[in-house]
C-alpha cells in the first residue's frame, strides 16, 4: 500500500527543538525558574486523564502527561511522544515512530503503554465519560459498549518504538485529537500495583514536564518539574501551583495583590474597571467554544418541541452579549461556532432574523398550544455552576422567560457537582459550555449523537441525525463531509435539544512578568512554554 509520509517542522530535531524556539522567544529577557501560580477556576474531579472532562482539569493534566502529539504555544498540534508518523493512502492507518522517553520513575515508555491506555479508557468498567471521543478508532465503540474484548481495538505495538492505529474512516482532525487527554498514556506498571490510588502524590507517575507533589482538595494542586521529561532542558519553571477556587471576584483580588500570576477567567462585570486599570494584564481573544443550555428532552414537558422552541426563542442573545457580558461574545444561533475548519457556514435556527417582540409573541403562542397559560404556567429549574457570569446570565434568562409566563427557579452548585448532575440527566434546563478539543465541526456535533452517552446531557436522540454523523465519519471528501454535518446540525437546530446562547471569547488575567502565554482559539496553555521574567 502506498503511503504519504509526514514529519513536522518541530519534529526535525536537528533544525528545531523546544529549547531553540524558547531561546528565540525569550532573547534579551532575564528569566527565572520559580513557581507559577495559576487560578484554574475549578476543583478537579480527578487527575487520571481517563476520568476528567473539563477545561479546569485540562490546565493541570495537560502538563503532567504528553500524548503522541501535543500542542505548541498557539495550541497547534506538533509531535509529542511520537517524533514522526506515516499515513496510509486511504487516510485510515497511522504508523507512529516514538522517541526514546521514560516515565517519571525512570521506567521506559513504549508503544505498549499506548495500547494499554487506549484499551483502558474504552473498557466499560473504567466508566470514562469522554471515551466516545476515540470512537473513530477501529473497534472502539464496540469495546466501550461491552460488545467486544479490549484486544480487538485497532491499536497495535509493532515494536517498542512503533505504534499502529487503524481508524474506521479518514479523520482530518485525528492528529489534533491525539493532543487530547483521552489519548494520553497512563502507567500500567503503577496502576497494576496500586490500582485507583495511582493518582495520589506518593504514587503518581507521569511522562510530562511536571509531576504531582501535593493536592489539597478545594485549595490547590502543586506540580514540580519532572527531570525525566524528554525535553526537560526547555522547561524553565520549577513549579506550578493551581488554585482551584471558583469565586472570580476573590481571584481577581488575589491577582491584584500579586498572589496569582494567571487567572483563567474573570467576572465580565469587571471589564470596564479592568480595561481602565489593568489593560496590559487583561487578555480577551476569540475562543472556539459555545455557551449553551441543554434541555432534558427525555422528561415531560421538555420532550415537547413547542416548549423547547418557546424557551429558545425568548432568549435575547444580543442583550446578554451587549449588556450583561460586554466582552465581545457573539450571539449564538447555531451549535458550531464560526471559523471552524472545512465548515464555512454553521446551520442556524430559522427564526434568527425575526424581531425579538415577534419571537416573544410566537413563544407565548407555542406555550399556550402546549397547555401552559397564565392560570397554568410552565415552572422549571435552571441549574448553573458557581460563577458570577453564569449567575448573571441565568438571572437575565429567567427575566426573559418571565415575559412568556415561565416561572424559573435558579439552582447553583460547584462545577464538579453541577456536571455530575448533567451527565446523570438530573436537571430540566442547565448551563453548559463546550470548548473545541480539535478544530472540526464533528467535535461539537458528536455531542448530540445518541451513542455519545453522558456528554449528550439532554439525551437527544434523532436516528436521521445519527445516520448523517456516521456517514460523515467515513467520508474522505472534506466538502461532502461538511455538507453532511451541516444537514445534521440543521436537524438539531430544528429539534432544539439545546439553547445556544453565545460563542465564547477567552477572558484571562496575565501578570506582566509572565512570558510565553500565547492567546489562542482553544485557550489551551501548556505551562512548559511559560516562564517568569
Amino acid at each position: 500500500m502506498s503511503e504519504k509520509r509526514w514529519q513536522g517542522l518541530f519534529g526535525l530535531k536537528k533544525l528545531f527543538c523546544a529549547a531553540c524556539v524558547f531561546a528565540v522567544m525569550t532573547a534579551g529577557i532575564a528569566l527565572a525558574g520559580g513557581n507559577l501560580r495559576v487560578a484554574s477556576m475549578g476543583e478537579p474531579a480527578s487527575l487520571d486523564p481517563h476520568k476528567v472532562s473539563g477545561t479546569w482539569e485540562n490546565y493541570i493534566v495537560g502538563d503532567m502527561f504528553v500524548g503522541l502529539t501535543t500542542e505548541d504555544p498557539k495550541s497547534n498540534a506538533i509531535p509529542g511522544v511520537a517524533e514522526s508518523w506515516t499515513i496510509s493512502e486511504d487516510g485510515k492507518t497511522y504508523t507512529f515512530k516514538l522517541r526514546q522517553s521514560t516515565w517519571s520513575d525512570g521506567t521506559p515508555l513504549t508503544a505498549n503503554d499506548f495500547v494499554y491506555s487506549m484499551q483502558r479508557i474504552l473498557l466499560p468498567e473504567t466508566a470514562a465519560e469522554y471515551a466516545s471521543l476515540l470512537y473513530i478508532i477501529e473497534g472502539a465503540e464496540a469495546i466501550n459498549s461491552g460488545k467486544a474484548a479490549a484486544d480487538t481495538l485497532g491499536v497495535k505495538a509493532i515494536d517498542d518504538q512503533t505504534l499502529e492505529v487503524k481508524l474506521t474512516g479518514p479523520a482530518p482532525y485525528f492528529l489534533e485529537l491525539l493532543t487530547h487527554y483521552t489519548a494520553y498514556p497512563v502507567p500500567k506498571h503503577v496502576i497494576d500495583k496500586v490500582g485507583k490510588d495511582w493518582t495520589k502524590p506518593e504514587n503518581m507517575v507521569v511522562n510530562g514536564p511536571f509531576k504531582l507533589v501535593e493536592w489539597l482538595p478545594n485549595t490547590h494542586v502543586k506540580l514540580t518539574k519532572n527531570d525525566k521529561y524528554y525535553d526537560v532542558g526547555a522547561v524553565v519553571l520549577d513549579d506550578v501551583t493551581f488554585y482551584t477556587q471558583e469565586d472570580r471576584a476573590a481571584v481577581q483580588k488575589r491577582f491584584r495583590a500579586g498572589e496569582i500570576d494567571v487567572a483563567m477567567d474573570f467576572a465580565s462585570d469587571q471589564i470596564d474597571w479592568l480595561k481602565a486599570n489593568m489593560p496590559e494584564e487583561t487578555r480577551i481573544a476569540p475562543y472556539m467554544g459555545v455557551y449553551y443550555y441543554p434541555i432534558n428532552s427525555s422528561v415531560a414537558p421538555f420532550n415537547d418541541l413547542r416548549v423547547r422552541k418557546a424557551l429558545s426563542m425568548a432568549v435575547n442573545r444580543e442583550a446578554i452579549c451587549d449588556k450583561v457580558l460586554k466582552t465581545g461574545e457573539l450571539p449564538a444561533y447555531s451549535f458550531v461556532p464560526p471559523g471552524v475548519s472545512h465548515y464555512e457556514h454553521p446551520a442556524e435556527v430559522e427564526w434568527k432574523s425575526m424581531p425579538y417582540d415577534e419571537r416573544i409573541k410566537e413563544a407565548k403562542a407555542l406555550l399556550a398550544e402546549a397547555g401552559f397559560t397564565a392560570d397554568k404556567p410552565l415552572e422549571l429549574t435552571l441549574k448553573y455552576n458557581t460563577s458570577e457570569n453564569h449567575k448573571r446570565i441565568a438571572v437575565a434568562v429567567a427575566s426573559m422567560w418571565k415575559q412568556i409566563g415561565v416561572k424559573t427557579e435558579l439552582y447553583n452548585a460547584e462545577v464538579k457537582v453541577h456536571y455530575a448532575d448533567l451527565k446523570q440527566g438530573n436537571f430540566q434546563v442547565a448551563r453548559a459550555g463546550w470548548i473545541a478539543d480539535y478544530n472540526d465541526a464533528q467535535n461539537f456535533l458528536y455531542l448530540l449523537e445518541t451513542r455519545t452517552g453522558p456528554n449528550n446531557y439532554g439525551r437527544y436522540s434523532n436516528p436521521e441525525y445519527d445516520k448523517l454523523m456516521l456517514e460523515a465519519e467515513v467520508t474522505a471528501d472534506l466538502t461532502k463531509r461538511g455538507e453532511l454535518m451541516y444537514k445534521a446540525e440543521s436537524l438539531a437546530m430544528a429539534d432544539l435539544p439545546i439553547i445556544p446562547i453565545y460563542h465564547y471569547v477567552s477572558k484571562n488575567l496575565v501578570a506582566k512578568n509572565v512570558v510565553g502565554f500565547e492567546d489562542n482559539s482553544k485557550d489551551i496553555h501548556r505551562w512548559r512554554y511559560v516562564t517568569l521574567k
